[in-house]
């Protein structure tokens, strides 16, 4: 089964409602920003996406499906560095019935190739928690490289796990 055709699109702010829905589901937020855990407010969640829209050194994109133009997920490239050419990527897939059918491995895919072909970035790294089989698996399709692991870095659901640091080189992503 191939992943249904997505869009990567600007968010706007109008879209906090759906993000706060998505932020109220555990399970979605389970290995995702920190930040998410403290959101228990429409509020709060418009202030994050008010500043998160607002940064200059992030790349943000709505994962939509090109059908619909549902809104179904957020993803981009934060903590960009000119003097290094480098940056962080980031992926939440909110929409649950949407898990598992490869979109977090296409979106991972467009993300980086614009990282690599638009922002000029050499460098493109992330982290990962460990239990995240899903999503590290989908890293290492999209040609990510596990650098090293930051020991119990994680604290979830009353214990620590590890958090896996990953990257991909433009010069890597070049050989495809």
């Amino acid at each position: 089964m191939s992943a249904p055709a997505i869009q990567l699109v600007p968010l706007q702010l109008d879209q906090a409602a759906i993000f706060h829905r998505w932020i109220q589901d555990p399970e979605v937020v389970l290995y995702s920003l920190n930040a998410f855990q403290q959101m228990d407010s429409l509020a709060k969640v418009t202030q994050w996406l008010s500043a998160t829209l607002a940064d200059t050194r992030s790349l943000n994109l709505g994962v939509y499906l090109a059908e619909t133009r549902e809104l179904i997920g957020h993803a981009g490239i934060s903590g960009m560095s000119t003097a290094n050419q480098a940056g962080e990527y980031f992926i939440l897939l909110g929409e649950k019935r949407y898990w598992g059918q490869g979109i977090a491995t296409e979106v991972t895919r467009q993300v980086v190739a614009r990282g690599f072909a638009e922002l000029g970035l050499n460098r493109i790294m992330l982290t990962v928690s460990e239990p995240n089989q899903g999503g590290v698996k989908a890293y290492q399709r999209a040609r990510f490289q596990l650098e090293g692991r930051l020991r119990q870095a994680c604290f979830r659901n009353g214990a620590f796990h590890d958090k896996l640091v990953m990257s991909v080189l433009r010069e890597e992503w070049r050989d495809r």
